[in-house]
């Protein structure tokens, strides 16, 4: 009975104990959070050379955020596969960790309990070159390369300022050689083009415009000289951004892409593409050929996908009967705008003779090229050794005749001159952008936006000057 009793007691003094702590537990009070805002999945602008300070909003119900909190920073250089770390409220330094878009995070610690919170966030680091327009001049013969800022601010001449060094003479063209958004820890550059006997050009790093190597460095093993028709971004159903394709001393190039977008030799030129042609800087890159044209034959040659030469190796519609493409008998192609769907069309003069062709070569399995029909170009008495062209999407024309630009629809042979006034300056250079709204146009000293949208004929919207010399091209970012 006695061990009953002692059994009882000891039952109600553990219940009353546990009944205690438990009355104590409903009193506890969690500790207060940090609140942070103006952070959380922002992305800021870092100017190169700068200060960069970031300050979010930071609260702490019932303590001092700035006593009770750590702050630590970390910015991810992906390129380098490292990461930089920073200390301390707000974020202030000066941005060292060049251009590009950064993964970055804040980690707060509450010294408190021990407890962190992390904050994703974006740095995109710019120069004061990652917006506006690079413009490759012809100044009396030497090359110059300026910078035009969006508030129109022209820097003449950048490159010499920047390198302390002169191009290289006879500028034909600015490459841009742009990573695509799958292309990470890839170089961006531009590539400035010269035909420059022994000197074929520099690269230049795109951020800084400051000198990488020359172009040359670019083949694997360079050619004894280096004469560059034309190049472009190796296009296609998969775009390569920094793979370079196009025609150097006669033969089509086309870039490395075997290896990993950031390695060195990416992009790169091996050998030329093998076969008996010589063949025109103007060319056609499909979905699965090359179309060009063997200025020394005299006919269109083609080649397989990976730049394989095909030559004539290719059907002809017999029921098409406008022209032989094995034996077109012209040398002097001025232009040639070839697509896959659709008419395509090209310009031969010979003297004051300017011959129009219209073919096709479609899509699919079935290479049957099909010579559509031959005629003398209506505007033949406005071309010239200097006369530059362009072409939109849909077949639309446009050239120029000294100070004059001209609009041309093949389809009934519409021809008709633009508004802009030049002033009496010869045109030197012309792009037309990818919409087919407007026309850039330099002309000594100047760069013209014209419009040339629907049922605009090519007024002035906009003029740049201060370019040294005569605008070869230009590359607007």
């Amino acid at each position: 009975m006695k061990f009953k009793i002692i059994y009882v007691l000891a039952l109600v003094a553990a219940v009353y104990t546990s009944c205690k702590k438990d009355l104590g537990n409903y009193n506890y009070s969690p500790p207060s959070e940090p609140v942070v805002t103006g952070l959380a999945n922002k992305t800021f602008a870092a100017l190169l050379g700068d200060t960069l300070t970031i300050k979010p909003t930071v609260t702490l119900a019932g303590a001092d955020p700035l006593k009770d909190l750590d702050f630590e920073w970390h910015i991810t250089v992906q390129e380098l596969l490292t990461e930089v770390s920073y200390k301390g409220y707000p974020l202030k330094t000066v941005y060292n960790l060049g251009p590009g878009d950064r993964a970055c995070k804040l980690t707060i610690t509450d010294k408190r309990n021990g407890l962190f919170y992390n904050y994703d966030f974006k740095i995109t680091g710019t120069t004061q070159f990652s917006a506006g327009s690079i413009v490759l001049s012809n100044d009396n013969g030497a090359t110059k390369v300026s910078f035009v800022k969006p508030d129109k601010t022209v820097l003449a001449d950048i490159y010499q300022a920047l390198n302390k060094q002169t191009l290289p003479a006879t500028p034909v063209q600015l490459y841009y050689s742009k990573p695509l958004p799958y292309q990470p820890n890839t170089k961006e550059e531009y590539w400035i083009l010269c035909n420059e006997p022994g000197k074929s050009g520099v690269v230049v790093d795109a951020s800084t415009l400051l000198r990488k190597t020359d172009f040359s460095a670019q083949f694997f093993t360079p050619p004894a000289s280096i004469t560059t028709g034309y190049l472009e971004p190796f296009l296609g159903p998969v775009q390569m951004g920094t793979v370079p394709t196009g025609v150097i001393n006669g033969k089509l190039y086309v870039g490395v892409s075997s290896t990993a977008p950031f390695a060195d030799d990416y992009g790169k030129f091996a050998n030329e593409q093998a076969g008996n042609y010589n063949m025109s800087k103007y060319f056609y890159h499909g979905s699965s050929y090359f179309l060009g044209y063997d200025v020394t034959s005299k006919s269109f040659i083609s080649f397989g996908g990976d730049g394989t030469y095909a030559g004539k190796n290719y059907k002809i519609d017999t029921l098409n009967k406008g022209f032989d493409p094995t034996n077109v008998g012209l040398d002097n192609l001025i232009f040639m705008k070839a697509a896959e769907a659709g008419s395509s069309y090209a310009f031969f003069k010979t003297g004051t003779t300017v011959t129009e062709l219209n073919f096709a070569y479609p899509m699919g399995n079935d290479r049957t090229f099909k010579g559509l029909g031959k005629r003398p170009f209506k505007g033949a008495s406005l071309v010239n050794d200097n006369t530059i062209w362009v072409a939109n999407r849909i077949n639309v024309f446009y050239f120029s005749s000294n100070d004059k630009i001209y609009r041309y629809n093949p389809i009934n042979e519409d021809l008709r001159v633009l508004d802009a006034n030049l002033g009496g300056k010869t045109v030197s250079m012309m792009k037309i952008s990818l919409d087919d709204n407007t026309l850039t146009v330099g002309a000594s000293g100047t760069v013209y936006t014209l419009d040339i949208s629907t049922s605009k004929m090519g007024n002035i919207v906009n003029t740049i000057t201060g370019i040294p010399g005569a605008p070869v091209d230009i590359v607007i970012k």
